[in-house]
């Protein structure tokens, strides 16, 4: 089975799911910079789901050089993870309309957590989809950045039930781990440099 159409409907659905975010966005209900500035949770929480939702794409695209078969079980892991990611205009929406309320900010990184998660399935269905599949394996190896992503999920899913300094802290996490994978996968980048001819 080829990856073409799974490759084709992955980047149709990030790019709805993008159309959809930006759609939320609300104009000010004014003229002047100060009704602007009234949106700047909304604006905040916009553009922290549009780098996450870049760094899938950007990290997807990379997976799939990787890939030379995929099966149905690939399929699946897939819509998986585009499942977790289409709750991104939710979540972002309801971070940015509540200011960073404690429940909004959990649910946020609840989010992003299974996103991590179906990503980490999806790389490994890949793997043993078929043997061709060998240059995803060499790559990712035990997965240490996928590792040191899950503390800071889980730091921001707990700390905003612990009150305001909760909120900030969830909040830092959750740019800390976007931060940490805003550089497509430089190990998928190595092995394919390695394979190159000559």
């Amino acid at each position: 089975m080829t990856k073409a159409r799974l490759e084709a409907f992955s980047d149709g659905v990030l790019a709805i799911i993008i159309t959809i975010m930006v759609l939320e966005l609300r104009t000010p209900e004014g003229h002047e910079w100060t009704k602007l500035f009234k949106l700047w949770p909304t604006l905040l929480a916009y553009v922290l789901s549009f780098i996450y939702v870049g760094i899938y794409w950007n990290n997807h695209h990379h997976l799939m050089l990787t890939v030379r078969r995929i099966n149905g079980a690939t399929l699946w892991a897939n819509l998986h993870l585009l499942f977790w990611l289409s709750l991104f205009p939710f979540v972002s929406g309801w971070v940015g309309e509540s200011h960073f309320a404690a429940v909004p900010m959990t649910c946020y990184a609840a989010v992003a957590l299974m996103a991590a998660v179906a990503y980490t399935i999806l790389s490994a269905v890949i793997v043993r989809a078929d043997t061709s599949n060998h240059l995803l394996a060499d790559a990712l190896g035990g997965d240490t950045k996928g590792k040191l992503s899950l503390a800071p999920y889980l730091i921001a899913i707990v700390s905003p039930l612990t009150g305001q300094t909760g909120t900030v802290l969830s909040g830092l996490m959750m740019i800390a781990v976007a931060l940490m994978w805003l550089i497509p996968d430089r190990r998928i980048e190595r092995v394919l440099d390695h394979e190159k001819p000559g």
